[in-house]
């Protein structure tokens, strides 16, 4: 079974982000649309899904996914971070944070596994330490 999350290519080079294996079986997705504009903190006991714009936090105990063109100027805080978007405030996750090459971080980043894909852009001062419990 992989860590990682997969990812499908659409059209106009957007990927869309599905959960990691085994972790959508039973879980619900939350979804913020590309071209949505959300203000306003997202509590979520599963995946949140971010292709839009979200002016506020995002707390879950699953996974929190930052689509590229998709950005959160505010906190997340979740079991699993993987971000491909923009995101401006500290992204807190009890297991592991993925930065993918799209991605451009501005912040904190406290997290016990860290994965930076090259070409990701980070501002960030970044604490890896084991993270207690998310929502």
């Amino acid at each position: 079974m992989s860590d990682r999350s997969d990812t499908t290519d659409l059209p106009g080079n957007h990927r869309q982000m599905k959960p990691k294996n085994g972790a959508g079986a039973n879980q619900s997705v939350s979804v913020i649309a590309a071209g949505a504009r959300v203000i306003g903190d997202v509590h979520s006991k599963d995946v949140v899904q971010i292709a839009g714009t979200l002016v506020g936090n995002v707390r879950t105990e699953g996974q929190v996914l930052v689509a590229k063109g998709g950005m959160v100027e505010g906190n997340i805080d979740s079991r699993e971070a993987v971000i491909g978007g923009e995101v401006r405030g500290l992204v807190q996750a009890t297991h592991r944070v993925a930065v993918q090459a799209s991605a451009a971080l501005h912040g904190t980043i406290t997290t016990p596994r860290l994965a930076v894909e090259e070409g990701a852009t980070l501002n960030v001062e970044l604490c890896m330490k084991e993270v207690s419990g998310a929502a």
